[in-house]
């Protein structure tokens, strides 16, 4: 059998928004924490931290992720790339990705068996 992926911890959840950046400051002022934004920080990803996950905002979009589908899990992991062939080796599909998001850091979304989707944070 290939190789078991190794997932270190939920390391992102994702959410589908219409305005990502006032998704952020509302839930940044809740927690009581600081919202980070993409770029100018209209339309684009925004996030913030609590308790040690990620909460990400992403712009909706009604052909792959509508606004208020639900959100996408993100596993930690030690190798993107390698995680991502051994996971569709079992059986997974591709949704999404991978992309390059900052310097050591890349994200892929996959389809599991029964149709969830999630995603892979790490290094390539």
């Amino acid at each position: 059998m290939n190789a078991r992926p190794v997932l270190r911890g939920v390391r992102t959840v994702m959410v589908f928004a219409l305005d990502p950046a006032a998704s952020a400051r509302w839930w940044a002022e809740v927690l009581g924490v600081r919202a980070h934004f993409e770029g100018e920080g209209t339309g684009g990803y925004a996030w913030l931290e609590a308790g040690g996950v990620e909460l990400g905002f992403h712009p909706a979009d009604d052909a792959r992720n509508p606004p208020g589908a639900s959100p996408v899990v993100y596993w930690a992991v030690d190798a993107v790339d390698a995680t991502r062939r051994a996971l569709v080796d079992r059986g997974c599909r591709h949704h999404r990705g991978p992309l390059d998001i900052a310097e050591d850091r890349r994200i892929c979304q996959l389809v599991d068996p029964f149709g969830t989707v999630f995603g892979l944070d790490g290094p390539a």
